[in-house]
């Protein structure tokens, strides 16, 4: 199963994600702050959360915002703990997204930054952000972009030698993972930093059943 792979993999980088990723988790986090604004009354989920870098950015401005954030790696999660263990409002619990562990129509958004491409089962993933969020919630994805070229050589060179990889995809495949899901899309755009990255976001709001 792949997210063995993938807790295996984050467990064993845990220790030094921080220092080598800083100026990626950095500009793609930042970018997501700034391009969605959440509401400070929102109760956030945080989908395959890391060390916590994004509860960091909205605490630095909301403290009191009401967030849980969710990985597959206990050890980034306890980095996570570590630095937020002051906070009564920031809870850290190890799930998968694909059996999210949280009642119906829970959370009023559900962020999903820099992960999507480790999903081996990205429709189900989807299916589940959707039963978490409020019927007028909305879920964030931030992920790389097959459309850019240097994205298109990463995917295909991670997929040879990441066993915990599974691929990115372009902006028109996200878009129809999410209408499939049964979601409608409320903005997106592209963007890129440096040479190598070519990133993209959605905001989508669940469909309300007639």
């Amino acid at each position: 199963m792949n997210e063995v792979k993938i807790q295996r993999e984050y467990d064993r980088l845990a220790n030094t994600y921080d220092l080598r990723w800083r100026s990626y988790i950095i500009n793609t986090l930042t970018f997501l702050y700034n391009w969605e604004k959440i509401q400070p009354q929102a109760r956030i989920l945080d989908v395959a959360c890391g060390t916590g870098e994004f509860e960091r950015l909205l605490l630095e401005k909301n403290p009191t915002q009401k967030i849980v954030g969710i990985d597959i790696s206990e050890k980034m999660l306890d980095l996570a703990r570590q630095k937020f263990d002051t906070f009564s409002n920031v809870e850290f619990k190890q799930a998968s997204v694909h059996s999210l562990p949280f009642e119906s129509h829970y959370f009023d958004v559900v962020v999903c930054g820099n992960s999507f491409h480790f999903f081996d089962k990205p429709q189900l993933a989807l299916e589940e952000m959707k039963r978490v969020v409020k019927h007028n919630g909305k879920v964030i994805i931030l992920d790389w972009n097959k459309d850019y070229f240097f994205c298109r050589i990463c995917d295909w060179l991670l997929q040879i030698f990441d066993p915990a990889y599974q691929q990115c995809y372009t902006q028109a495949e996200l878009h129809q993972f999410l209408v499939s899901a049964n979601f409608k899309l409320h903005g997106a755009t592209k963007f890129r930093f440096g040479v190598i990255w070519g990133m993209m976001v959605v905001k989508a709001v669940p469909k309300i059943p007639c």
